[in-house]
């Protein structure tokens, strides 16, 4: 750490804990001490010498940053725990000895490519609407996918009070009762591939996510992962 002050969630964010917008939720949750007081206030610094403690942990910056790419299966929830005691993906990372986190989510029935890291503060970047790459799905839809609906979801389409911004949609195969197609969107609304297809009249039959912007899942197998290379990190820190 240098020797200016530095935002609390900042500090939690690069500790490599979690990040900063569950940094923030951690503070406002009285959950996080500095030098042994409980503080609320968002906009806290810390500088050298003082003692950040969250959950009654201490926490310093000086972790070793991981990142991995994992093939999220349906049936895992991309959180760190569940209520409902559903799988989640860190059950699927067996030899990694980092605490580490989903950069974004996956829902429950949707698999495919998924980053995970312990780096809260290029998570919290790749989060921010500024930064929001194209990520590419693949989707078996029911019925047929015509010219007409094509058009609608590259245009945009209303979700339920929110206009999607225009998508790149191509046709990979279509029968009578079926299409497979790829999807890629910038936004990241709930469930959002899903609702757009629905607002077309298809109803989305699986869903997997196969690239985030120069990222590609490629030939890892559903439920494996693998280390980013060096490239890929790079890349991401760009972004």
């Amino acid at each position: 750490m240098n020797e200016e002050k530095i935002r609390l969630n900042k500090y939690i964010a690069q500790s490599g804990l979690t990040s900063r917008r569950k940094a923030d939720q951690l503070i406002a949750a009285g959950n996080v001490k500095i030098n042994g007081i409980t503080v609320h206030e968002l906009g806290t610094e810390v500088g050298p010498g003082d003692t950040v403690e969250v959950n009654g942990d201490v926490i310093s910056l000086h972790k070793k940053l991981v990142y991995y790419m994992l093939n999220k299966p349906v049936g895992y929830v991309t959180t760190l725990s569940d209520e409902k005691g559903r799988p989640i993906v860190t059950d699927l990372l067996g030899d990694v000895t980092e605490r580490v986190f989903p950069v974004g989510r996956l829902d429950y029935n949707t698999s495919g490519l998924l980053i995970m890291t312990n780096d809260g503060d290029l998570a919290n970047k790749l989060a921010h609407p500024k930064h929001h790459v194209y990520k590419t799905y693949r989707a078996e839809v029911t019925g047929v996918l015509s010219d007409e609906r094509l058009a609608k979801l590259r245009k945009g389409v209303d979700i339920g009070g929110f206009i999607t911004s225009p998508a790149r949609v191509k046709v990979l195969k279509q029968t009578r009762g079926y299409a497979v197609a790829e999807i890629q969107i910038r936004e990241g609304k709930y469930r959002q591939v899903r609702r757009m297809f629905k607002a077309v009249g298809n109803k989305v039959v699986s869903l997997q996510r196969v690239a985030m912007g120069e990222l590609y899942l490629g030939r890892l197998m559903e439920g494996h992962y693998r280390k980013l290379t060096p490239e890929e990190i790079e890349y991401l820190k760009k972004i």
